[in-house]
């Protein structure tokens, strides 16, 4: 998916760099890396060389697992609220998981050893990502039990609000084979609860494109897991420093 890109792209575009203070901000500016990513880009495969973080910024990148018949399921999305490459920070430069471009856009690259550096000076950079790494786990066990727990429309409906945090429209560019993938479950299955949403005036579905019609009908559909996962990101952006 192709987004019309900010003809004044910033770094402060992300949240994560945005909520650094001006000196750490300043330091690591020169090091970030303008990047495009394009849609279906795999910027780590499972267990390779993890060589540069991702700060997202009107991209969205999806975390997911991929079994060894080929089927896979989304763990996490990670958009302009955080980083995608928490390995780096974390103790590993790989990971067992695959992270693809889901909505392609434009994000921050910087390399795995100016993270590491910066990450172990302490301070509020390193309070910050830790902050983003508690608040992703929380996003990966809610989608455990969304997965486990609850129907595909509603899982529909967490994915499509938790989507929409990330990007400046209401219109997605996105197929049902995508979603389905993403959801772990079978095609039908989401073309069925698009298509409940769609009668229920909450969303408008034509091939490709999910355009969201009634956002706060949404979030009546939708489960809980979608307000566990936002109430920890907003908690997150608060009182950062």
């Amino acid at each position: 998916m192709a987004l019309p890109q900010t003809t004044n792209p910033s770094p402060k575009q992300n949240h994560l760099l945005a909520a650094l203070t001006a000196a750490d901000f300043e330091r690591l500016a020169p090091q970030l890396e303008l990047v495009q990513l394009a849609l279906g880009q795999m910027l780590y495969d499972p267990g390779t060389q993890m060589r540069h973080a991702f700060f997202p910024t009107t991209s969205i990148v999806s975390l997911h697992y991929v079994t060894e018949t080929g089927a896979s399921a989304e763990t996490a999305g990670v958009g302009n609220e955080g980083v995608v490459g928490i390995a780096l920070f974390m103790g590993g430069d790989t990971t067992s998981s695959s992270a693809v471009v889901q909505t392609a856009g434009q994000a921050y690259r910087l390399d795995r050893h100016v993270l590491k550096e910066e990450f172990d000076k302490g301070g509020a950079l390193q309070r910050l990502l830790l902050r983003y790494t508690q608040a992703l786990m929380t996003q990966m066990a809610q989608t455990a039990t969304c997965n486990r727990h609850h129907s595909v429309e509603q899982q529909l409906c967490r994915w499509l609000l938790l989507t929409l945090d990330r990007l400046p429209d209401r219109e997605l560019v996105m197929t049902q084979e995508l979603v389905a993938s993403m959801l772990g479950v079978r095609r039908e299955s989401v073309t069925d609860a698009a298509g409940h949403l769609q009668s229920m005036g909450y969303i408008r579905y034509r091939r490709g494109h999910i355009g969201v019609l009634d956002r706060a009908g949404l979030q009546t559909a939708a489960c809980e897991c979608y307000g566990v996962v936002k109430k920890e990101l907003d908690r997150l952006l608060s009182d950062v420093n």
